[in-house]
């Protein structure tokens, strides 16, 4: 009688300690699924480390998960922190500016227009630039509604509209994507010399690149040290932004889950740092400055435009010319 009270005393603790073992895992194995579960429910029950996953038959593993817990802060950098500085970036450059444009107006060109016409772009170079330039804005603005599109387009276009323009604008920005990387290696062959930096530069920084006063114009090549600032952005920038678009592109090439993770966290940061840069490069090319739009719109600029913002670029040019006249008018022995 006493072994065998003993006996179903022991098999009643070995019950308690099965049901303590196991009792992780079944708490792991909470149906997500169910109205009764909530999201703090749900990653008590996981604990730490856990998840919920699902079965998947393409290469990345990780696209199986339908909720880590250990996700929980990207989720808040990329929803709060990306969110803000994005619109920072943006917005503050805008209104920087604004606040430019109405201390010191629009940039003319001092002497006025000579009528006389220098060409500082061909054909090629134009398209390289027009690619470029195209294709990241479209990319700018379908990456930034990634990041802030539900909280500043969808209130104002509404669900039906804002998820039509996210599932273009996300085809858009997968596939706009090669040719701006081809227009990037482009200009970067055709611009590299030109873009070498110099001591002059610094003589270029020190008196405010002439946009600052006017009448100032500090001496320059064919570039000047502003703009190999915006050229070197540009292609530091966009090698960072296309290894990490493809990282993003091909999850599974990119490694961890957390390797993805920073590749998009890097590609956010880069991509609102260069639009910011972008948004003054045109507003300088266009209504900040006088005649520094004909420069990528037919090629050619205006004379006096041209000795005042890249003096020793027209002599160089002037030079050449008065070379290759010599030449033709120099008779055959």
């Amino acid at each position: 009688m006493t072994r065998t009270i003993f006996t179903r005393i022991a098999a009643a603790l070995a019950m308690v300690a099965l049901v303590a073992t196991v009792a992780p895992v079944a708490q792991a194995q909470v149906n997500p699924t169910q109205s009764a579960v909530n999201e703090d429910a749900l990653f008590q029950a996981l604990g730490t480390g856990g998840s919920v996953s699902g079965r998947v038959t393409i290469p990345d593993q990780a696209s199986g998960n339908l909720i880590v817990p250990d996700n929980k802060g990207w989720a808040v950098l990329q929803g709060q922190t990306l969110h803000t500085l994005s619109i920072v970036a943006v917005v503050g450059m805008i209104a920087l500016l604004a606040v430019f444009y109405m201390l010191r107006g629009k940039i003319r060109i001092d002497g006025g227009p000579s009528g006389r016409k220098i060409l500082r772009f061909n054909a090629v170079e134009r398209f390289a630039h027009w690619t470029l330039a195209s294709t990241f804005i479209i990319l700018a603005l379908t990456g930034l509604n990634l990041i802030i599109g539900k909280s500043v387009i969808l209130p104002i276009v509404g669900e039906s509209a804002f998820g039509t323009l996210s599932a273009w604008g996300k085809i858009a920005h997968n596939y706009l994507a090669w040719p701006f990387m081809a227009a990037l290696v482009l200009i970067f062959l055709l611009w590299v010399i030109h873009n070498v930096p110099s001591k002059l530069d610094w003589q270029w920084i020190k008196m405010g690149g002439g946009i600052l006063k006017k009448g100032v114009h500090p001496p320059a090549r064919k570039f000047n040290a502003g703009q190999k600032l915006i050229f070197w952005a540009v292609i530091v920038g966009g090698a960072a932004l296309s290894w990490t678009g493809i990282m993003l592109l091909f999850p599974a090439e990119a490694g961890t889950a957390a390797d993805w993770q920073f590749y998009q966290t890097i590609h956010a940061l880069v991509a609102a740092g260069l639009s910011a840069l972008v948004i003054a490069h045109i507003y300088i090319g266009s209504v900040g400055m006088e005649g520094a739009f004909d420069a990528m719109g037919s090629g050619e600029v205006d004379e006096n435009w041209a000795k005042e913002h890249h003096s020793l670029w027209v002599d160089e040019v002037k030079s050449t010319q008065a070379r290759n006249t010599a030449q033709v008018q120099t008779p055959a022995e």
